[in-house]
């Protein structure tokens, strides 16, 4: 199959495209910019690269032309944000493409009343990343219920892998919370440190990707959780980093209101957005129906993430 991948050298791209490859499709890789891929550099010589802005062709009127003109069997939108860019290139695809498989995000849910969360279970989402996201995802999935468009929707936790800084155990992304764990020094955590994160290897995102395009009867008109197995609660994620760093941690607890004193405005903004989400997803659907099942768990998706960051000193240069 021809596949055209919207933001192919991506966090999820960069393990996608080169999947998708070796699986034997013609591959169109578009981005705004012509970055280089942080792995199997060498599989991207069979893929067609495109650099486009999708910001500015969609204020132009073109973008969803263009996609149109590529005449792809497949379209996988990793970077749709909102219903006016989904209505925006569905109105170009319509009748002309056969399978178009949106990113989403597991904030659609906002907070959780019973956990595991499922996809069936009410949207109420918060924050603008969320709220947009929700809009998206219902609106594509009434589209192709009601007119036959063949959509689907992948939605991904935190997306960790070697290439980029992976969520920490206080919630945020400052890479001296692994470097604290890693030294032995003691670590304040909010609250009692029990909320949770729901990470997954960028690997396996791609891998959902795939099994959606495998079982297109099951995976049109639907949505899927892509997460690791199980969530970790803060406090657990800091122990194991500890130990995996040859420590027992050194934790306290602060009140939120204290703690949020202790750290910059933009990793306690971080922070209160994951805490207050506190995600938890099932992913029994996604294996019912597509066969998805993840080769990482939580934490080894993690290990790897924090792995390349240390031998790179801790610093990461985009």
């Amino acid at each position: 199959m021809k596949i055209a991948v919207i933001g192919g050298t991506g966090h999820i791209g960069t393990y996608l495209v080169p999947r998708l490859v070796q699986e034997g499709h013609e591959v169109v890789s578009l981005s705004r910019a012509r970055r280089k891929p942080y792995r199997d550099p060498g599989i991207w010589r069979f893929v067609s690269r495109v650099e486009c802005d999708r910001d500015s062709e969609e204020a132009a009127g073109s973008f969803g032309r263009r996609i149109s003109a590529l005449a792809a069997d497949v379209v996988i939108d990793l970077i749709c944000f909102t219903k006016q860019s989904a209505e925006h290139l569905v109105s170009h695809l319509e009748d002309r493409v056969g399978h178009y498989i949106s990113c989403g995000t597991i904030w659609v849910h906002g907070h959780s009343e019973v956990v595991p969360v499922t996809e069936a279970m009410p949207r109420r989402p918060f924050g603008e990343y969320g709220v947009r996201k929700a809009e998206m995802e219902a609106w594509l999935l009434a589209k192709s219920r009601t007119s036959g468009f063949p959509a689907t929707v992948l939605h991904p936790g935190h997306i960790v892998g070697a290439g980029w800084i992976p969520l920490n155990p206080a919630g945020n992304f400052n890479v001296e919370v692994f470097r604290t764990l890693a030294e032995g020094r003691p670590l304040n955590l909010p609250n009692l440190g029990m909320e949770t994160v729901h990470h997954v290897h960028a690997d396996d995102v791609a891998q959902a990707f795939c099994r959606a395009l495998e079982h297109p009867g099951a995976a049109v008109g639907e949505s899927f959780h892509v997460v690791s197995p199980a969530a970790v609660t803060l406090r657990g994620y800091a122990e194991r980093m500890a130990r995996w760093f040859g420590h027992e941690a050194a934790l306290a607890y602060l009140p939120w209101e204290t703690w949020k004193k202790t750290v910059s405005a933009s990793d306690a903004d971080a922070t209160w957005d994951h805490i207050a989400h506190s995600p938890s997803c099932s992913i029994e659907k996604a294996r019912r129906l597509i066969g998805y099942e993840p080769r990482y768990g939580s934490l080894e998706a993690v290990y790897e993430s924090v792995e390349w960051l240390a031998e790179r000193g801790w610093e990461v240069v985009e």
